[in-house]
């Protein structure tokens, strides 16, 4: 699902976050759903402290990477680092661009209110799957990682049929939605997909043996109309002043 970037809190990046650039661009962003918010946290200062307007539009990973095969235009993506190095091959992606910027684990929720189930251990996890009277996730097909994670889980804990009878899918944007409406009691998602969204509880992350950790990567496209503007915005996204965004979105910064 594509959204527009709105207004959102200026954050305190400093003027040496960015590079000095000769003149205004816009910079297109693609960016895969669980970096969204990030993004638009971000957004506002980078246009202030560099002059460039920044357009956002954000789908599954595997969406994106097929719109960008099929010739979309853009000036950043952010997606898995995998992704990104397929499309460089490609000639898609500008080679050396590719920007490790932040990582994220799975997690389950419930709507406001509600009572939490026990997730603590993969048995307890087992349980509330089982128990719920309906499960939410990113449909596989639709190229979510955390929906295509989710499924072979599923498979491996011996859960697919009984889950797949309740299964709620989503093909893209917030699973949150349907936890929101009623129409699923259980959900999983990513948790910087789930933390944004009011409405709902987020119960906590997978059980560690089975928790599915996802990095994301920012590259600059091979046919950028600016490409030191958008290497200027790939910088911020992975510059010290995001730290905070990061973690208050539900993130962190990948390993180095």
């Amino acid at each position: 699902m594509r959204s527009t970037w709105a207004v959102v809190p200026v954050l305190a990046f400093g003027l040496s976050a960015f590079a000095a650039v000769a003149g205004a661009a816009e910079v297109k962003v693609l960016s895969a759903g669980a970096m969204k918010e990030v993004v638009l946290a971000v957004v506002p200062e980078f246009e202030k402290q560099s002059g460039h307007k920044v357009s956002f539009a954000n789908d599954t990973v595997g969406a994106l990477r097929r719109r960008i095969e099929g010739g979309e235009a853009f000036d950043v993506a952010i997606l898995t680092p995998a992704a990104l190095d397929d499309l460089a091959s490609k000639g898609k992606v500008a080679p050396g661009s590719r920007v490790n910027v932040a990582q994220v684990g799975i997690g389950v929720m419930v709507k406001a209110g509600a009572p939490a189930p026990d997730i603590s251990t993969v048995e307890a996890f087992k349980r509330a799957l089982l128990n719920a009277k309906s499960v939410a996730y990113i449909d596989p097909a639709s190229g979510g990682s955390s929906g295509i994670y989710f499924a072979g889980l599923i498979d491996r804990l011996g859960l697919a049929e009984p889950v797949k009878a309740k299964a709620k899918l989503k093909q893209g944007g917030y699973v949150a939605d349907l936890i929101v409406s009623g129409e699923a009691e259980l959900g999983v998602h990513q948790i910087s997909e789930i933390v944004p969204v009011k409405g709902v509880t987020l119960v906590g992350p997978l059980p560690a043996e089975i928790q599915n950790v996802t990095v994301y990567a920012a590259g600059a496209g091979a046919a950028a109309q600016d490409g030191e503007a958008a290497k200027s915005l790939i910088r911020a996204l992975a510059g010290q002043a995001a730290e905070s965004v990061l973690k208050a979105k539900g993130m962190e910064r990948p390993p180095s």
